[in-house]
Protein backbone atom coordinates (compact mmCIF):
# COMPACT_ATOMS: atom_id res chain seq x y z
CA UNK A 1 0.00 0.00 0.00
CA UNK A 2 1.46 3.43 -1.02
CA UNK A 3 2.58 5.56 1.89
CA UNK A 4 0.13 8.29 0.69
CA UNK A 5 -3.14 6.37 1.95
CA UNK A 6 -2.07 5.45 5.61
CA UNK A 7 -0.50 8.84 5.80
CA UNK A 8 -4.13 10.20 5.24
CA UNK A 9 -5.87 7.36 7.75
CA UNK A 10 -2.89 8.71 10.16
CA UNK A 11 -4.70 12.28 9.51
CA UNK A 12 -7.81 10.95 9.92
CA UNK A 13 -6.70 9.28 13.41
CA UNK A 14 -5.22 12.48 14.87
CA UNK A 15 -8.23 14.78 13.44
CA UNK A 16 -11.24 12.11 15.21
CA UNK A 17 -9.54 12.12 18.33
CA UNK A 18 -8.56 16.31 18.40
CA UNK A 19 -12.29 17.05 19.15
CA UNK A 20 -12.73 14.45 21.56
CA UNK A 21 -9.98 15.69 23.51
CA UNK A 22 -10.64 19.17 23.20
CA UNK A 23 -14.37 18.39 24.59
CA UNK A 24 -12.92 15.73 27.42
CA UNK A 25 -10.82 19.11 28.71
CA UNK A 26 -12.87 21.81 28.17
CA UNK A 27 -16.26 21.42 27.12
CA UNK A 28 -17.39 19.12 29.81
CA UNK A 29 -15.70 20.23 32.41
CA UNK A 30 -17.48 23.25 31.87
CA UNK A 31 -20.92 21.32 32.09
CA UNK A 32 -20.07 19.96 34.96
CA UNK A 33 -19.50 23.40 37.26
CA UNK A 34 -22.73 24.96 35.27
CA UNK A 35 -25.17 23.19 34.77
CA UNK A 36 -28.02 23.89 31.88
CA UNK A 37 -30.64 23.44 34.49
CA UNK A 38 -30.45 22.75 38.44
CA UNK A 39 -33.30 20.09 37.91
CA UNK A 40 -30.87 17.78 35.78
CA UNK A 41 -27.67 18.77 38.01
CA UNK A 42 -28.63 14.76 39.83
CA UNK A 43 -29.09 13.37 36.64
CA UNK A 44 -26.26 15.11 34.71
CA UNK A 45 -23.59 13.73 36.94
CA UNK A 46 -24.08 9.73 35.93
CA UNK A 47 -24.10 10.97 32.10
CA UNK A 48 -20.62 12.51 32.21
CA UNK A 49 -19.35 10.19 34.34
CA UNK A 50 -19.68 7.87 31.66
CA UNK A 51 -18.57 9.63 28.96
CA UNK A 52 -15.32 10.47 30.42
CA UNK A 53 -14.63 6.97 31.15
CA UNK A 54 -15.63 6.36 27.86
CA UNK A 55 -13.07 8.28 26.42
CA UNK A 56 -10.27 5.85 27.81
CA UNK A 57 -11.21 3.23 25.41
CA UNK A 58 -11.84 5.30 22.56
CA UNK A 59 -8.08 6.85 22.96
CA UNK A 60 -6.94 3.05 23.05
CA UNK A 61 -8.33 2.12 20.27
CA UNK A 62 -7.47 5.42 18.05
CA UNK A 63 -3.69 4.29 19.05
CA UNK A 64 -4.25 1.16 18.17
CA UNK A 65 -5.80 2.38 14.74
CA UNK A 66 -2.42 4.31 14.38
CA UNK A 67 -0.42 1.11 15.45
CA UNK A 68 -1.96 -0.83 13.20
CA UNK A 69 -1.89 1.56 10.43
CA UNK A 70 2.30 1.76 11.16
CA UNK A 71 2.21 -2.12 10.78
CA UNK A 72 0.80 -1.58 7.23
CA UNK A 73 3.32 0.95 5.93
CA UNK A 74 5.96 -2.00 7.13
CA UNK A 75 4.48 -4.28 5.14
CA UNK A 76 3.57 -6.41 7.96
CA UNK A 77 -0.17 -6.39 7.99
CA UNK A 78 -0.40 -10.02 7.77
CA UNK A 79 1.02 -10.40 10.73
CA UNK A 80 0.27 -11.52 14.59
CA UNK A 81 0.35 -8.20 15.96
CA UNK A 82 -2.33 -7.03 13.45
CA UNK A 83 -4.84 -9.15 14.57
CA UNK A 84 -3.93 -8.44 18.12
CA UNK A 85 -4.72 -4.69 17.17
CA UNK A 86 -7.89 -5.61 15.93
CA UNK A 87 -8.63 -7.45 18.82
CA UNK A 88 -7.95 -4.69 21.22
CA UNK A 89 -9.59 -2.28 19.15
CA UNK A 90 -12.89 -4.62 18.76
CA UNK A 91 -13.00 -4.97 22.89
CA UNK A 92 -12.74 -1.37 23.01
CA UNK A 93 -16.07 -0.35 21.22
CA UNK A 94 -17.42 -3.16 23.02
CA UNK A 95 -16.47 -0.82 26.34
CA UNK A 96 -17.48 2.08 24.65
CA UNK A 97 -21.08 0.35 23.76
CA UNK A 98 -21.44 -0.42 26.79
CA UNK A 99 -20.64 2.30 28.90
CA UNK A 100 -23.43 4.30 26.45
CA UNK A 101 -25.73 1.78 27.41
CA UNK A 102 -25.29 2.19 31.22
CA UNK A 103 -26.24 6.05 30.34
CA UNK A 104 -28.87 5.21 28.90
CA UNK A 105 -31.49 5.31 31.31
CA UNK A 106 -30.40 8.24 32.74
CA UNK A 107 -30.55 9.65 29.47
CA UNK A 108 -34.20 8.62 29.30
CA UNK A 109 -34.96 10.15 32.33
CA UNK A 110 -33.81 13.40 31.27
CA UNK A 111 -35.49 13.22 28.27
CA UNK A 112 -38.80 12.46 29.79
CA UNK A 113 -38.21 15.66 32.60
CA UNK A 114 -37.41 17.63 29.12
CA UNK A 115 -40.12 16.22 27.25
CA UNK A 116 -37.65 15.73 24.53
CA UNK A 117 -37.85 11.98 22.87
CA UNK A 118 -34.96 12.59 20.33
CA UNK A 119 -32.25 12.55 23.14
CA UNK A 120 -33.15 9.19 23.79
CA UNK A 121 -32.08 8.24 19.67
CA UNK A 122 -29.20 10.50 20.07
CA UNK A 123 -27.87 8.64 23.58
CA UNK A 124 -28.38 5.20 20.97
CA UNK A 125 -26.16 6.62 18.57
CA UNK A 126 -22.79 6.01 20.71
CA UNK A 127 -24.37 2.49 21.23
CA UNK A 128 -25.02 1.44 18.03
CA UNK A 129 -21.96 3.50 16.41
CA UNK A 130 -19.50 1.32 18.55
CA UNK A 131 -21.16 -1.76 17.89
CA UNK A 132 -20.96 -1.54 14.54
CA UNK A 133 -17.05 -0.82 14.95
CA UNK A 134 -16.93 -3.92 17.12
CA UNK A 135 -18.61 -6.44 14.43
CA UNK A 136 -16.32 -4.48 11.79
CA UNK A 137 -12.80 -5.29 14.01
CA UNK A 138 -14.27 -8.87 14.38
CA UNK A 139 -15.04 -9.56 10.73
CA UNK A 140 -11.36 -8.13 9.93
CA UNK A 141 -9.62 -10.17 12.87
CA UNK A 142 -11.02 -13.34 11.52
CA UNK A 143 -10.32 -12.27 7.93
CA UNK A 144 -6.72 -11.70 8.60
CA UNK A 145 -6.39 -14.42 10.84
CA UNK A 146 -7.59 -17.01 8.10
CA UNK A 147 -5.16 -14.78 5.59
CA UNK A 148 -2.06 -15.38 7.98
CA UNK A 149 -2.90 -19.37 8.19
CA UNK A 150 -3.08 -19.39 4.32
CA UNK A 151 -0.21 -17.49 3.93
CA UNK A 152 1.77 -19.72 6.29
CA UNK A 153 0.60 -23.14 4.36
CA UNK A 154 2.09 -21.96 1.71
CA UNK A 155 5.42 -21.30 3.03
CA UNK A 156 5.34 -24.59 4.31
CA UNK A 157 4.65 -26.21 0.73
CA UNK A 158 6.80 -24.43 -1.19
Amino acid sequence: MKKGTTLFLKLAVILIGLPVLTLSLFGLTRLINNPVSPAYDQLLYPILTGIYVSVLPFFIALYETFKLLNHIDKNQAFSDLSVKGLKNIKFCALAISSLYLVILPFVYVVAELDDAPGLIILGMVPVFASLVIAVFAAVLQRLLQEAIRIKSENELTV
